[in-house]
């Protein structure tokens, strides 16, 4: 197998830039802003109509009747400033006047580090270096995250050709916070895990919530979105599940073409006012190896013993057909898999042409952005490969997943990657290696051009030339508002999961005076609002609910039963020897094996995130369970081990099957399986 570091460059010549326009011009002053759109065009990001403009310090020109923005103030009307001309002209254009190393900051998808507050230390540092699309992680309230993100667009107009920033998160709505992975919901709407969108399975209702959450990171100054996770979760003990929305292929294709169509705001690419979507991780990451975490070296595979490959597949194929702007590739190296007849190289997706310029862009023709997970081009020196789980995967050295080119230089991984087909590097603030790349003919800049072209076409699509900035007051009105809220509640509710229910336990009828409740992990407050009362002692309850979590058992931490020494099981075993009618509710982030906790319930109510008012009222009738399980829960860690961690569903005899659960019948507490 060719080297990577010295493997020929398939070089895409650039196109010609855009002739100048002949116009007069009039130069006005920044002040005069704010003009609406007549009517703003709804796809594309470009048309004859006037959009919105908004600028800090940039002049508005007018030219033959219409404004424009003079992001480079040379007092002319430069093409890419011209709204009127198609995204991918405007990015031509603007790319043919960038040195290499303005080129090379688009290629970096940076960190917005900070907490409480962005460290504008670091922003200023990289912005001065050229990188213009950075992740948010940061944590805070709406207001504050939109006042802060129009403080840093103001910073980027005043660079020399003013390029607006790109913002991108990890999802924020769902209810488990993992770090590198998800971050808080904050003020933002509260809905399941997508695993529990998948328990739902309701297509229509994905969209919608991809709709709340397209509005609520669009009016925070948040322009991307680094999800959906297309995998799919064959292998119970991966640690990523809850990320997925289901085991099988079909089941998540569904949910992930309908997320597309929602964030995206078309279901033919993305709209103006649309968050563009990375669909990830290509392909394969859901078969890792014992469900290890490929962010460590010990993890890097993911394996295909029962020749499945292809299924996992079939969600990006429901994605392609609703074009999202970007696709993210697994960090794994795919151990042993052929395809097309040929052995697939032993580097991390990120890294292989095979799987980015054979398969993604020729069999599927996929053109947009391939944004590579973070730190790829990374380095993992020994302390890095020895180190495992539970200490951070983050460590002295920094972020690094290099799997399978550990041995090159930074410039060379850079080369790899971006030769392989990566357009835009995630996690890595150096700029500085792709320029070295290029002069020492590692990388053409010719592919540089053609990966910059991607990245800026996306920004003027999204009329972020026009007006990056967005208003606080509506980011207040809308984070949060109290429709989406309804939403995310009743989505809650409808994933909740009813597995067992011994003599009808449930619904629970507190009757007039309250029942006394017994709560562990739930906060009293939530069962005071509903006239419950809280006792300290199980053995004074009538009625106790148990949360229980995830127990990441053994050496591994991937074991899915529960031993008994857990905090939260020793609970619900205490409580139900205790007299109290007992309701445990499980979290199921994976396949969790549930027969020990059947034995010490009388009812089983699982979730999939929850907050404790959705429970509780759940628990008391006043909302119902309707989710299946989008995966099967198995019957012991032994037949775990046993199954194929590339085919969904395939324990020999599982506690419960997938598409199981239970829903109350009419107003008492009758079930009936779905």
């Amino acid at each position: 197998m060719t080297t990577r570091s010295t493997r020929a460059v398939r070089a895409v010549t650039a196109g010609a830039a855009c002739a100048a326009m002949a116009a007069t011009l009039a130069v006005v002053a920044p002040s005069a802003l704010g003009v609406s759109a007549v009517a703003m065009p709804a796809h594309g990001g470009h048309g004859r109509q006037q959009p919105a403009l908004e600028s800090r310090s940039a002049p508005i020109l007018r030219v033959d009747g219409a404004r424009f923005r003079d992001l480079d103030r040379n007092g002319k009307l430069t093409p890419y400033e011209d709204w009127r001309l198609s995204p991918e002209r405007r990015a031509a254009d603007l790319v043919g006047r960038l040195s290499l190393e303005e080129k090379a900051g688009q290629l970096i998808h940076g960190s917005l580090r900070g907490e409480g507050t962005y460290d504008r230390a670091a922003f200023d540092s990289l912005l001065e270096q050229h990188v213009t699309t950075y992740i948010s992680r940061l944590g805070v309230g709406a207001v504050e995250l939109a006042t802060e993100h129009n403080d840093l667009q103001a910073a980027a107009e005043e660079q020399p050709f003013g390029i607006p920033l790109k913002i991108s998160t990890d999802p924020r709505h769902g209810f488990t916070v993992t770090e590198g992975q998800t971050v808080s919901n904050g003020d933002f709407t509260a809905f399941p895990d997508a695993i529990g969108v998948g328990a739902i399975d309701s297509p229509r209702l994905t969209e919608r919530m991809g709709e709340v959450i397209r509005r609520e990171y669009r009016v925070v100054g948040i322009h991307e979105a680094l999800s959906p996770q297309a995998d799919i979760a064959t292998e119970p003990r991966w640690t990523r599940i809850n990320g997925t929305f289901g085991s099988t292929g079909e089941l998540a294709a569904r949910h992930v073409a309908a997320y597309v169509a929602g964030l995206q705001g078309d279901d033919d690419g993305v709209a103006r006012d649309g968050v563009t979507t990375v669909v990830k991780h290509f392909a394969g990451y859901g078969a890792q190896v014992n469900g290890y975490d490929s962010h460590y070296y010990y993890g890097r595979f993911a394996a295909f013993p029962g020749g499945n490959f292809g299924e996992h597949l079939v969600p990006f194929e429901a994605a392609f057909r609703n074009n999202p702007a970007g696709v993210m590739p697994t960090y794994s190296i795919l151990k042993d898999l052929r395809l097309d007849g040929e052995s697939v190289e032993q580097v991390g997706a990120g890294h292989n042409e095979q799987l980015l310029q054979g398969l993604l862009r020729g069999r599927y023709g996929f053109d947009g952005v391939i944004t590579s997970d973070w730190g790829i081009t990374g380095d993992c020196p020994q302390e890095c490969r020895e180190n495992r789980p539970p200490a951070s995967f983050v460590g002295p050295w920094g972020v690094g997943m290099p799997w399978g080119v550990e041995d090159l230089t930074r410039a060379e991984r850079f080369a790899s990657a971006i030769n392989a087909g990566v357009d835009i590097v995630g996690g890595d603030d150096h700029p500085e290696y792709i320029v070295q790349a290029v002069k020492q003919g590692l990388l053409s800049e010719e592919r540089v051009d053609d990966a910059a072209r991607r990245v800026l076409a996306q920004k003027f699509r999204l009329g972020l030339f026009e007006d990056p900035y967005v208003d606080p007051a509506a980011a207040d009105r809308v984070v949060g508002a109290e429709a989406h809220h309804r939403l995310g509640e009743a989505m809650q509710a409808r994933s909740l999961t009813l597995l067992h229910d011994d003599g009808r336990t449930l619904p629970v009828r507190s009757g007039k005076h309250g029942l006394a409740v017994y709560l562990y992990g739930v906060e009293r407050e939530a069962a005071e609002a509903l006239g419950l009362r809280v006792v300290e002692d199980p053995a004074d309850a009538d009625l106790a609910v148990v949360r229980l979590a995830d127990p990441r058992g053994g050496e591994d931490l991937t074991g899915l039963d529960f031993s008994g020494d857990e905090d939260d099981y020793r609970a619900l075993v205490a409580a139900h020897e205790a007299g109290a009618t007992t309701v445990a509710s499980p979290q199921l982030s994976r396949p969790l094996i549930l027969g020990n906790v059947l034995e010490h319930s009388d009812a089983v109510l699982a979730n999939y995130g929850v907050s404790d008012d959705v429970l509780l009222r759940t628990v008391l009738g006043k909302e119902r369970p309707g989710g299946t399980l989008p995966f099967e829960l198995p019957s012991s860690m032994a037949e775990v081990e046993q199954q194929l961690g590339d085919v969904p569903d395939d324990t020999e005899n599982p506690l419960f099957e997938r598409g199981f659960g239970l829903k109350y019948r009419g107003g008492g507490g009758e079930f009936r399986p779905y």
